[in-house]
C-alpha cells in the first residue's frame, strides 16, 4: 500500500503505467485522414486522382490531452486509491489484532468506537494483513473473553459490526488470560489496536502492559467525552437526591437528568454541575407526590448505556399516608402521645397528612393510621367503608378507647383486655412468634428485646388463623387483617406509643410500617429468599428488552447487592404470571437491578505503557474509494473522445462549437448529482405512491428511493395494493397531499424546517398522513447516526405531535396484514414510538411513528433485484420480518386501523339486523 498524504493506493503496482504514457502520445497522435466522395464515371474519378503523395493529418493537441487524461484516469483508477486511509490504523506490521472494551462504560461513544476499529480493519486488508478481534466483556451467554481469529480483515468485518457494548464490567483478567493463550498458540509479528474506555477495574494495566509487550501498541480512547455513572438516588421526604459520578475533567461539565414515567414521557429534569477535577456531583428533583409515583426511570440526558439509567420500584416512590389525630390534644406529646412515633417511623420514607378526616380523603391517599380512635357511626363510617372498599389501607392501633367501644371497620371481633405481667398478673411479658407463611413480615428479623405487657384479645373464631399477621409467643394474635373490597383493614393489637409494649421503640416497627405502606400499592412481600425472575433487562444501550436465556432468578434480598453480570442484568425482576411487563399496573410486583447500585464509581485507567501510541476518538472521518469515481470520469472522457472522433472524420456531421458545447454538457451531467423529482400533480393523482423526504445527502436519498421501491415491489406481489415508484418530496415545496405514507431519515445535520415546512407536514398529519422517522441509531454500530435524537427534537420541534407511547403487543402495526413479536429492521431491538390509543384524533391513527431501525437499507434492492446493506444481527429472517412490517405499515396507511375495530363487528352486525 502507498500513501501520499490524504491519498492512498490499494495497487500502487499499478501506478506503474503512468510512465508509458508518452509512449500512448506517440500512438495516438496521429488520425486518419477523412474519406473522400467522389463521383462516377471512373474517368473522372482517374483524372482527379491526386498526383503527389498524401501524408496523415495531426491529431489537434487538445484532443490528444483529452485522451491522455482518460488513460491516466484508468490507470489511477485501476490503483484503487482511498481518500483519508489509515487515520483509524495501529501502527506494525503483521496480524492485527482490535482489543475492544465492551463493558458498559464504552456505551456513550459506540459508534466512534466502531469506527476507528473499522478503519483500522479496512487498513488491514488492504495492506493484505491478517486480523483477530478480542471484546474484553463476558458475552450475554455467560462465556468469558476470547480471541476470534486471526482471519482475514473482511470475514472478521460482520464479526465487529454484531458486537455491541454490554451493560456490565469488562473482564479484562479474563481477557487477558485469553490473550496469553492465544498469544502462545500463534507466535509472530503482531501490531494491536486498544479501543478502551478509559475506566479502571484493576486489570487495565495489566493488560496493556501485556500487549504492548507483544509488539506495538496503539491506544484509541476518547478524551473528550466523560464517562458518566448515574447510580439510585437518595429517597427523602419532600425529593429525591440525585447523583451523578464520573471520570474528573478538566473542565466544569453539567449533566442533565430526567425524570420518565413507563409511557416515556418526561415529567422532570434536574441539571447536576460536575465542578473542574470533582468525580461526581448532586441535584435535587422535587416533584408532587403524584407525579413522583409515576417516574419509573432517571437517565442522563444525551447519555446511552446502562450506566446513565436508573430504574426506580417501590424503594424510591413515597405512598401519603394519613394519620387521623384522636380528639385530645396530647396525641403528638413526645414519647407519649398516640401519633408520637407513627410520625417518627413513617416521615423518612413517606409523605405524611394530617387533619380532619374529610380533608385527608379529599386527595389521593394510600394509607389511613388511626391509633385507639374509634369510628363514629354515621358519615364517618361511612366514608371510610367506601374509602377502604375502594382500594384503600386502614391501619389502627388499639387502646383503652377502641377496647370500649369497638366498631364494624376491625378485621376480628375484639374480646377484651389482656394484662401481661405486674403485680396483679401471673403471666410474664410476652415475646414474639416467628411470623406466619402467609404474612407479608416474613422475613423480617425479630429482635429479642420486643416484649408485649398489655394487649387486646381478639374474639376466637374458625377463621382468625387466616387474618393472623404476627402472633405473641403464646399463640394470641399481636396484628390482624381482613380484605374489604379492594382495601384491606389492618389491626395492631397493642397501643402506637410505648404504653402497652415497646413494639414502636424497635426498628421492627418501621419495617412492619414499611411492608404495609407497601401493600397499599400491592406488593405481596417479596423479600427474604424468594427467587424473582427476570422480566426485562437493559441492553448495552440502557433500552428496556426481553432477559436473555442466560439471565436467571436471583433472591430479592441479594438484589441491593447483586453485581450485574450475564447471569443477572441490570433491569425489571419479579414473579412471573404477577408482575408482567405491565409497568403502570403491576410495578409493584417488581425490584429493579440497577448497574449504578452496585459497581464502584468510575476511576480513570493507568496511561498507556512508554512507548505506545496514543489515537483520539471520534472525528475519524470515513474512508472515501476513489477508484470508481475515477473510472466513471474517464468512461466519461472516452465517449466524448468517440462522439470527437466521429466528427473529425466526417461520419457526424456536427459543426466545431456544437462539438465542444456537447462535450461541455455531458460533462456536467456526469459531475452533477440529480434527485428523483416528485411527480406532477397529474401523476401523482393517478396512482398510489408513497413518498420521502430528501436529506440533501445524494447517497442517502438514493438509498430511501431504492428502500421504498423494494418495499413498493415486496407490497404489489404479496398483497393486492398497487403502489408506483416512490416520489421524492420536499415539505413546504410539493403537495404531500397526495401521498399516504412519508419517510424521513433524521441526519445529525438535519436543520429545523422553516414555516413553510411546518405548515405543510402539520396540515398533511392533520389530514390523514402518517410520517415515518428513522432516526437509524437502534443498535448501529457503524457511526453514522450519532447526534439523530437531538437532530430529532429539533426537527419536530414546532410540529403538532401527539403524546407518544411504545407500540403495544396489540396495536394495529403488529397486525394489520402479519402478525408480528416485534418491527425490526436493518437494526433490531429498540422501541418503536406511536401516538397513544387514548388520543382519538384521526380515528386513533397515529399521524407519526418513531423508531431507529433504519428500515430503508432493509427494504432497499438494487437494478439487479439485490439487498445491498446487510441486515443485522438476524440476516435474512430478520429483512424478511422488516419487509412485513413494512406491508403492515403500507395497510396501516392506506386503511387505517380497520383491523382494531374487527373486535366490534358483532356488535356492528347485531345493530345492523335490528
Amino acid at each position: 500500500m502507498l500513501s501520499l498524504g490524504p491519498v492512498a493506493f490499494a495497487a500502487p503496482w499499478l501506478l506503474l503505467a503512468l510512465p508509458a504514457l508518452p509512449v500512448l502520445w506517440w500512438l495516438l497522435r496521429v488520425t486518419p485522414p477523412s474519406p473522400r466522395r467522389i463521383g462516377f464515371p471512373a474517368l473522372r474519378l482517374l483524372r482527379d486522382l491526386p498526383i503527389t503523395q498524401e501524408t496523415p493529418a495531426r491529431t489537434p493537441w487538445w484532443l490528444l490531452l483529452l485522451r491522455m487524461v482518460a488513460a491516466a484516469l484508468v490507470i489511477l483508477g485501476l490503483a484503487r486509491p482511498v481518500l483519508g486511509p489509515g487515520l483509524g490504523g495501529a501502527a506494525g506490521e503483521g496480524t492485527l489484532l482490535l482489543a475492544v472494551d465492551d463493558g458498559w462504560a464504552a456505551a456513550g461513544d459506540w459508534p466512534a468506537r466502531m469506527a476507528a476499529a473499522g478503519s483500522a480493519l479496512e487498513r488491514a486488508g488492504r495492506e493484505g494483513r491478517r486480523a483477530a478481534l478480542l471484546a474484553t466483556a463476558p458475552t450475554e451467554t455467560g462465556e468469558a473473553p476470547r480471541i476470534i481469529g486471526p482471519m482475514p480483515p473482511g470475514d472478521l468485518q460482520a464479526r465487529l459490526a454484531a458486537l455491541r457494548p454490554k451493560p456490565w464490567q469488562p473482564d479484562r483478567a479474563a481477557a487477558l488470560a485469553a490473550f496469553r493463550a492465544w498469544r502462545a498458540a500463534h507466535p509472530g509479528p503482531l501490531a494491536t489496536l486498544l479501543v478502551t474506555d478509559a475506566v479502571e477495574d484493576g486489570g487495565a494495566g495489566p493488560l496493556q502492559a501485556a500487549l504492548a509487550e507483544a509488539g506495538p501498541l496503539t491506544v484509541a480512547r476518547d478524551e473528550a467525552r466523560p464517562v458518566r455513572l448515574l447510580p439510585p438516588p437518595v429517597a427523602e421526604a419532600d425529593r429525591l437526591q440525585v447523583r451523578v459520578q464520573q471520570l474528573p475533567t478538566t473542565a466544569e461539565t453539567a449533566a442533565v437528568v430526567l425524570a420518565r414515567t413507563a409511557d416515556g414521557r418526561a415529567l422532570a429534569q434536574v441539571t447536576v454541575s460536575i465542578p473542574a477535577g470533582a468525580a461526581g456531583g448532586e441535584g435535587v428533583l422535587e416533584l408532587p407526590i403524584e407525579l413522583r409515583n409515576q417516574v419509573v426511570r432517571l437517565e442522563i440526558e444525551g447519555e446511552t448505556g446502562a450506566g446513565a439509567v436508573v430504574l426506580l420500584d417501590e424503594r424510591f416512590r413515597r405512598r401519603p399516608v394519613g394519620l387521623l389525630p384522636p380528639a385530645e390534644q396530647s396525641a403528638e406529646t413526645p414519647l407519649i402521645g398516640d401519633l408520637f412515633y407513627l410520625d417518627r417511623a413513617l416521615a423518612p420514607f413517606v409523605e405524611l397528612r394530617r387533619g380532619p378526616l374529610d380533608r385527608l380523603l379529599a386527595r389521593p391517599i394510600a394509607v389511613l393510621a388511626l391509633a385507639d380512635r374509634p369510628v363514629a357511626e354515621g358519615a364517618e363510617q361511612q366514608a371510610l367503608t367506601r374509602w377502604v372498599e375502594g382500594g384503600g389501607t386502614l391501619v389502627r392501633f388499639a387502646g383503652p378507647r377502641l377496647a370500649e367501644r369497638p366498631d364494624p371497620l376491625l378485621p376480628v371481633p375484639l374480646r377484651a383486655e389482656r394484662q401481661l405481667g405486674g403485680a396483679l398478673s401471673w403471666e410474664q411479658p410476652q415475646r414474639l412468634a416467628p411470623f406466619p407463611e402467609t404474612s407479608p413480615f416474613l422475613g423480617l428479623p425479630l429482635p429479642a428485646e420486643v416484649t408485649v405487657e398489655r394487649q387486646v384479645l381478639a374474639e376466637p373464631s374458625p377463621r382468625l388463623s387466616e387474618r393472623v399477621w404476627a402472633r405473641l409467643a403464646d399463640g394470641t394474635p399481636l396484628v390482624t387483617a381482613e380484605a374489604r373490597g379492594k382495601g384491606r383493614v389492618i389491626l395492631f393489637h397493642v397501643t402506637a406509643n410505648a404504653e402497652w409494649s415497646n413494639l414502636p421503640l424497635s426498628g421492627l416497627f418501621v419495617q412492619m410500617l414499611r411492608r404495609i405502606v407497601a401493600l397499599s400499592a400491592g406488593i405481596q412481600g417479596q423479600e427474604g429468599e424468594a427467587p424473582l425472575a427476570p422480566l426485562e433487562v437493559l441492553d448495552g444501550f440502557g433500552r428496556l428488552g426481553a432477559a436473555p436465556p442466560a439471565a436467571a432468578a436471583l433472591p430479592a434480598a441479594a438484589i441491593e447487592t447483586t453485581l450485574p453480570s450475564p447471569r443477572h442484568p441490570p433491569g425489571w425482576y419479579g414473579t412471573p404470571g404477577q408482575g408482567g411487563m405491565d409497568h403502570a399496573a403491576n410495578a409493584a410486583y417488581r425490584r429493579a437491578l440497577n448497574l449504578g447500585g452496585a459497581i464502584p464509581a468510575p476511576r480513570a485507567a493507568p496511561p498507556p505503557p512508554e512507548g505506545a501510541g496514543v489515537m483520539a476518538i471520534g472525528g475519524i472521518p470515513a474512508e472515501r474509494d476513489l477508484g470508481p469515481w475515477l473510472l466513471a470520469l474517464a468512461l466519461l472522457l472516452l465517449a466524448a473522445d468517440l462522439v470527437i472522433g466521429l466528427v473529425l472524420r466526417g461520419l457526424l456531421a456536427l459543426p466545431a462549437r456544437a462539438v465542444r458545447v456537447g462535450a461541455v454538457l455531458l460533462a456536467l451531467l456526469a459531475a452533477g448529482g440529480a434527485r428523483a423529482q416528485a411527480p406532477s400533480p397529474e401523476q401523482a393523482a393517478l396512482a398510489a405512491r408513497l413518498a420521502y423526504v430528501v436529506t440533501g445527502d445524494a447517497s442517502l436519498d438514493e438509498t430511501q428511493r431504492m428502500g421504498l421501491a423494494g418495499l413498493s415491489d415486496f407490497v404489489n406481489r404479496r398483497t393486492a395494493a398497487a403502489l408506483a415508484e416512490p416520489a421524492a418530496v420536499v415539505p413546504g415545496q410539493d403537495d404531500l397531499s397526495f401521498y399516504p405514507l412519508l419517510y424521513w431519515v433524521v441526519t445529525p445535520e438535519a436543520p429545523q424546517p422553516d414555516g413553510a415546512a411546518v405548515a405543510a407536514l402539520n396540515a398533511f398529519m392533520r389530514q390523514g398522513g402518517i410520517i415515518l422517522f428513522d432516526t437509524r441509531d437502534e443498535g448501529s454500530g457503524e457511526g453514522f447516526a450519532s447526534g439523530a435524537r437531538a437532530a430529532l427534537r429539533r426537527v419536530t420541534r414546532d410540529l403538532a405531535i401527539p403524546p407518544l407511547t411504545p407500540v403495544s403487543e396489540d396495536h394495529v402495526l403488529k397486525r394489520a396484514f402479519y402478525l408480528l413479536p416485534d418491527l425490526p429492521g436493518r437494526f433490531a431491538g429498540g422501541q418503536v414510538w406511536v401516538a397513544r390509543d387514548q388520543d382519538r384524533a384521526n380515528d386513533s391513527v397515529s399521524p407519526v411513528i418513531i423508531g431507529g431501525h433504519d428500515w430503508a437499507a432493509a427494504w432497499a434492492t438494487d437494478a439487479r433485484g439485490n439487498n445491498p446493506f446487510a441486515v443485522v444481527p438476524g440476516g435474512t429472517r430478520q429483512r424478511t420480518l422488516a419487509y412485513r412490517f413494512g406491508v403492515n405499515l403500507v395497510m396501516y396507511a392506506l386503511t387505517g386501523n380497520y383491523k382494531g375495530d374487527q373486535v366490534h363487528v358483532p356488535a356492528i352486525l347485531e345493530r345492523l339486523g335490528n
